[in-house]
């Protein structure tokens, strides 16, 4: 079988996490089994589907290295694979449905349906819209001709069950009593989700369909469709909701959801994939870590949960950082410097590109998310304009904080050569002249050369921020008490 699997969001808002995962299981088992992943518009809300939505899914698609083989934007032998340019060939089929007797002209009006169904409930049967209320066929083609609106129904078979084997769920039966004669085409003619996804299955030869859960008690009515256009249903594999740390379904109460806040939080895009690939599946051996051709490798759909798979940022953030702490420096350097000089609202010198090569190995190992690198070398390119309040008044304005700013500097001022390791030597014997302990003897020092608490390892900093730089600021602080 050549597989072939499709991902197909409706650009009505930006691209969610769940919808991420959904779309990686698909490429995962398409390149899996070297089959082909296509990717869709499903785009038939017209006034909620917009181009800044559309963009943003094809966006994180890219970032997320899910790249299609057929689709939007990348073309292939289905046009733009954009369902709003198809309604032609929606209609066509509803049509071709009609004469068959798969489907019906429909005038049922909303009022009458809620008649129906509470008519049911009180008599006991399933509240499953079933046909009854249609006038005869006689009149149909006269209420048409005089201009009254008419949907399309299907027809389904009653008494029946519809069958299936979902790769996840196991074997699934669905009652038709429970199945209500759904609307393939509205009365404006425009299709609904299950017309146009179904027919576009059936055109675009799709052998899998790997969703969301949520789209489980549509799988019956996909499938009349399918076997009334006269082809043979897909493979169904439904995957659970994802759910937030409290066990409840996924949603902004959670916190961000979008593909775009994780990406401009500073996450690494392979760090994601890894993340929501474990999100009801496992590489196996407690292996938690893998790229994308390692899960390529061991991706198995049926071994895909059907329980709920939480999704927990502070995991997320703990892989990003692995994922961070495992760069070599040039790369962590080439992927953070935008950031750097973003912040600082320049560019950096040569001189200045080598010292942040120098510090990086120590700053990744405290880096989490890309963003929190600005914040770690700024010290080394700009001056102490301005020290952090707290910093200040709890270390530099406490009693001992002048005595280790003269100590160090006395300390440092002949020291050569001027490297880590003389510089700790240093300081650790400035120590022992006061007897200072370390917090309060070198704090001091911190504060004064990065203008905080936090920074880099005290010692590599101020190797790299260099001997007279040091000693500057030493004496600026010094001087400001």
């Amino acid at each position: 079988m050549n597989v072939r699997v499709r991902f197909a969001p409706s650009p009505t808002g930006y691209l969610h996490v769940g919808a991420a995962r959904t779309a990686l299981y698909n490429y995962l088992f398409a390149r899996a089994n070297g089959g082909t992943f296509i990717l869709r518009s499903d785009d038939t809300d017209k006034e909620r589907s917009t181009d800044e939505f559309q963009d943003d899914i094809l966006a994180h698609m890219r970032w997320l290295g899910l790249q299609w083989d057929e689709g939007v934007e990348k073309g292939g032998e289905h046009g733009t694979y954009r369902q709003s340019d198809r309604y032609d060939r929606y209609r066509e089929v509803a049509h071709d449905l009609i004469e068959n007797g798969s489907a019906y002209y429909s005038f049922a009006t909303p009022e009458q349906l809620e008649g129906f169904k509470a008519a049911a409930r009180e008599g006991g049967r399933s509240p499953a819209y079933d046909g009854s209320l249609e006038p005869d066929p006689q009149d149909v083609a006269s209420r048409i001709m005089e201009g009254a609106k008419v949907a399309v129904r299907f027809k389904v078979p009653r008494p029946g069950e519809t069958r299936f084997t979902d790769v996840v769920r196991d074997e699934m039966v669905f009652d038709h009593k429970q199945v209500d004669d759904f609307i393939i085409l509205r009365s404006d003619a425009t299709p609904t989700y299950h017309l146009a996804s179904t027919v576009d299955d059936v055109d675009y030869g799709i052998t899998h369909v790997i969703r969301g859960e949520d789209l489980l008690s549509s799988t019956p009515k996909h499938i009349l469709l399918t076997q009334a256009m006269g082809a043979e249903p897909a493979t169904y594999a439904h995957l659970s909701l994802l759910m937030g740390p409290d066990g409840k379904k996924l949603s902004k109460r959670h916190g961000d959801t979008s593909m775009s806040a994780y990406r401009e939080a500073g996450f690494l895009p392979e760090a994601v994939d890894n993340y929501l690939a474990l999100l009801g599946w496992s590489l196996g051996d407690d292996v938690e870590i893998a790229s994308l051709d390692e899960m390529i490798d061991k991706f198995d759909l049926s071994a895909v949960s059907k329980n709920p798979a939480v999704f927990d940022p502070r995991k997320l953030e703990w892989l990003n950082g692995v994922y961070i702490r495992e760069m070599t420096d040039e790369v962590f350097v080439e992927r953070t410097r935008s950031l750097v000089e973003d912040d600082l609202g320049r560019s950096l010198s040569g001189a200045e590109q080598v010292q942040f090569l120098e510090i990086a190995p120590l700053v990744k190992e405290r880096t989490k998310l890309l963003p929190e690198v600005a914040d770690q070398v700024r010290f080394l390119f700009t001056d102490i304009e301005g020290y952090d309040e707290t910093s200040w008044s709890k270390v530099i304005e406490a009693p001992e904080a002048m005595v280790a700013l003269d100590a160090a500097a006395s300390a440092l001022t002949e020291l050569d050569p001027w490297t880590t390791e003389s510089i700790e030597t240093a300081l650790r014997g400035m120590l022992e002249v006061t007897g200072l302990n370390a917090r309060k003897g070198f704090q001091p020092v911190r504060v004064a050369i990065s203008g905080s608490t936090v920074s880099p390892p005290l010692f590599e900093s101020l190797k790299i921020l260099g001997k007279s730089e040091t000693l500057a600021r030493l004496t600026k602080a010094r001087t400001l008490l």
